[in-house]
């Protein structure tokens, strides 16, 4: 129920955080694993460490994107899993969010998981069988620490992770969202140098703990599985809590 032996899976920005773990956990239950990210040092080097081929790609960038997808097919074959963790959050004041910041923000976080999920789910769904798993933010849900772009954009992967349900799960395609909560990654620096807030985050939850990157292991390979066949088209909250109060 839960190996992956003969699964081959995508996972955006598995070289660090989240995906890395994420990543790492689908490599152990036995898939094939490409990573992609925009760093080249520290991919090739995560990969090495966990047996898995690398990609470079800027995420951004739409025909770097689509280069890196049929490279990523070629090195592996075609997926039977996708990962969207990657993302960027830079967190301005409303008042100060630009155009240029906005439009980054969506290209990465919602425009790279929509076209990595048309170029690579009808293969699924040809097949009969996938799982796409979007990574998004307990600011899909709800607005803290200057939301602006990133909340947007997470709402928005949260709502396309429906939209990719509804058309492919039919043939056979799980799609799920995992959000997060306060859980410490290079992204989230800034909050666990202020120990006041990360205390004051830790305390809302019910494990009395903020969220590390491990925890999410479990839930990458249970998604990303045999498992999870009746599970589409959900945001499961990965959060000691968080969320729940």
């Amino acid at each position: 129920m839960f190996g992956l032996s003969g699964r081959t899976a995508v996972v955006t920005g598995g070289n660090s955080g989240i995906g890395r773990v994420m990543a790492a956990a689908l490599r152990e239950a036995g898939a094939a694993v490409v990573l992609m990210a925009r760093d080249r040092e520290r991919l090739e080097a995560t990969a090495a460490e966990l047996g898995a081929h690398a990609v470079t790609c800027d995420l951004s960038d739409r025909a770097d994107l689509a280069r890196a997808a049929d490279a990523a097919a070629r090195l592996a074959g075609e997926p039977d899993i996708l990962v969207n963790a990657a993302g960027i959050n830079p967190r301005p004041h409303m008042n100060d969010l630009t155009a240029a910041v906005w439009d980054d923000v969506l290209e990465v976080n919602v425009t790279a998981p929509f076209l990595l999920g048309q170029r690579f789910g009808p293969g699924m769904a040809d097949r009969g069988w996938g799982r796409i798993i979007n990574v998004v933010s307990q600011q899909a849900l709800r607005a803290y620490g200057n939301s602006g772009a990133y909340g947007v954009s997470k709402g928005g992967l949260a709502s396309l992770t429906r939209s990719q349900a509804e058309a492919w799960s039919p043939h056979g395609v799980c799609c799920n969202a995992v959000a997060p909560g306060v859980v410490e990654t290079p992204m989230t620096a800034a909050i666990f140098r202020d120990p006041e807030r990360a205390a004051a985050a830790a305390a809302r939850t019910m494990i009395g703990r903020n969220g590390r990157p491990e925890d999410f292991a479990g839930i990458a390979v249970f998604l990303a599985g045999d498992g999870s066949a009746a599970i589409t088209g959900q945001v499961i909250c990965v959060d000691g809590g968080f969320s729940a109060h």
